[in-house]
């Protein structure tokens, strides 16, 4: 007869090191071990310790040194950062991440019903971001609201990327709002109440709301013009038709999102709920991802959906661009989080690690690639913290640059993430690469803010489109480099042979070269005014002076010590 283990208990799991050897069942020889024993053979050794609870701000230099110097509240980072960081909200992070979110169509009498399910570890999560005041801080005035937010989302990043895409939305509802002072002030009370509230019902009933963007279609992409989604004025408003191929946060109250009106293009809200009855909005299928698992993007259905007109008919497009303007500050500090958080693992592996008689953290090697993603992680959260500090400015200089800073940052940050994410899971060799850890949720989200918001293609024309028609950005920008120019040579020579290279703005095909080197630069000119002197000069001296192959840990002359050590000085 096969005899069944007893469970083991949580302290059985730890004495263990968490590894079970299960009995064979067979009846054991006289003066042989019991088959029970066999629990106490499999010794741990050479295997860092769980994390545990970790402070998202304290031991991080490099977000306490750009958050303060962007006028972010730090205080306010500080408890965001102790609380996100510990080992249950992780928990729940990984819980929101493995059940995903289930689409409910009908209900079991055959009624429609379009919800969506989440696992309540998903709205703990929400109620953290959106009680924490990612939505609001912006908007409540004051100093610093959106170096605040963008810190906070770095923050989120780290934990769980997927509640970040309704947290980001709501907050960037609000501007674009503004174009029907009737909505703005029915759903901005809601939006920037700091109460999460996920049930389904009409907004007047709700303690808080959040709001969604529904624009992608299957036919045009990025090309919103092909947009085919109809408009049809009724009952004082508008009635929706059509599909919409992707909808990120389908269980949002409301959706910001273009058709096709008799005059043009043009931007609705769309409430999820009326009062008293469902609109005609229907969940089509939610779409199975590669990443941001607990975020439940979907394709919809507007059936004659009843919508609100935001701004003129045919001004959808600049009427919503208020929306992604704000959107893509968060898609360009994101990856400075997941950057970040795969840093993290990486040198706790590195610090616990032993091979060939020394820990991994003192080999040189390592310390050089660490080094290497520790400055690709500090220059993309300083250079969107800069962008953000902007939003905050209240000039029109700061407008004027926040629009093509906030280009610059999202192409850069986003073209450099998934590397910098696989150099981290390469230092942890096999165990970066099973999903008992988070290396592969980082791996897997590390594209996505790329794709988001105009992809790496769309932002690079944009950034093109915007140094013609708004002269003004092209100023801003130049006065941003020059306030760093004289004080390090290896800067000074970039920006003299950016200009030798492009005397003007490039053609198509050149694009990507000069957003990349722009950027690059832009990023040196934030470290060299707001950065201790090793960070910038070894920034300067590798991504922009040549001191550095193709691949991370590669740098010439750079002296790492001071790098790896910032990674968690308290």
């Amino acid at each position: 007869m096969t005899r069944i283990p007893p469970p083991i208990s949580a302290s059985d799991s730890a004495a263990s090191g968490g590894t079970f050897a299960v009995a064979s069942g067979r009846a054991s020889a006289p003066g042989s071990v019991p088959p029970q024993a066999d629990l106490g053979t499999h010794e741990v050794t050479n295997q860092p310790a769980p994390m545990g609870d970790g402070d998202l701000f304290t031991a991080d230099p490099a977000l306490r040194c750009h958050a303060a110097a962007s006028g972010a509240d730090m205080e306010h980072l500080a408890h965001f950062g102790g609380r996100i960081g510990t080992e249950e909200m992780r928990a729940k992070a990984r819980a929101a991440q493995r059940y995903k979110p289930e689409l409910i169509t009908h209900d079991a009498g055959g009624r429609r019903i379009d919800e969506v399910t989440f696992h309540p570890a998903y709205h703990d999560l929400m109620q953290a971001g959106i009680g924490g005041g990612m939505a609001a801080l912006p908007w409540e005035g004051a100093r610093g609201g959106h170096a605040t937010h963008a810190a906070m989302l770095y923050q989120m990043t780290q934990i769980e990327p997927g509640v970040c895409c309704p947290l980001t939305m709501t907050y960037a509802a609000v501007p674009a709002l503004k174009a029907n002072p009737k909505l703005l002030q029915d759903w901005v009370p809601k939006l920037t109440s700091r109460r999460y509230d996920g049930s389904a019902r009409a907004l007047t009933r709700k303690a808080g709301a959040t709001l969604g963007m529904a624009m992608t279609e299957k036919q045009g992409g990025s090309d919103l013009r092909r947009t085919a989604t109809t408009a049809v004025p009724a009952e004082g408003h508008y009635r929706l038709t059509g599909h919409k191929w992707f909808c990120s946060a389908p269980m949002s109250d409301g959706f910001l999102t273009l058709a096709q009106a008799q005059g043009g293009l043009t931007c609705f809200l769309v409430p999820r709920w009326l009062e008293g009855t469902r609109n005609g909005i229907r969940i089509q299928r939610l779409k199975d991802k590669l990443g941001n698992q607990a975020n439940a993007s979907s394709e919809i259905e507007y059936d004659g959906a009843l919508a609100y007109r935001l701004g003129a008919e045919g001004a959808g497009v600049k009427t919503i661009i208020e929306m992604v303007h704000h959107t893509r500050l968060d898609t360009a500090i994101a990856p400075a989080g997941l950057m970040r958080a795969a840093l993290v693992q990486a040198h706790h592996w590195a610090t616990h690690r032993t091979a060939f008689q020394k820990r991994l953290i003192d080999q040189p090697m390592m310390q050089s690639v660490l080094a290497d993603l520790a400055l690709e992680a500090e220059g993309t959260l300083a250079l969107s913290l800069h962008v953000a500090q902007s939003f905050d400015s209240g000039t029109e200089s700061g407008r004027a640059f926040s629009r093509i800073g906030v280009a610059l940052a999202k192409y850069l940050g986003n073209r450099l993430c998934p590397q910098v994410v696989f150099e981290a899971m390469e230092c942890m060799g096999g165990s970066g690469y099973v999903e008992e850890g988070p290396m592969p949720m980082l791996y897997r989200e590390a594209p996505l803010n790329s794709i988001w918001e105009g992809s790496g293609n769309v932002i690079c024309l944009d950034i093109l489109r915007t140094l013609v028609k708004a002269p003004a950005t092209a100023e801003a920008l130049s006065n941003e480099l020059t306030l760093a120019a004289g004080v390090n040579r290896h800067f000074d020579a970039a920006i003299k042979t950016h200009m030798a290279r492009f005397p003007r703005l490039p053609d198509e095909a050149q694009a990507r070269w000069y957003a990349e080197s722009l950027a690059s630069l832009l990023t040196a000119a934030v470290l060299i005014r707001k950065a201790p002197a090793p960070v910038s000069e070894a920034y300067v001296s590798s991504r922009l002076a040549g001191a550095r192959g193709r691949t991370y840990g590669t740098m010439q002359g750079v002296d790492t010590a001071p790098l790896v050590a910032r990674i968690t000085q308290g």
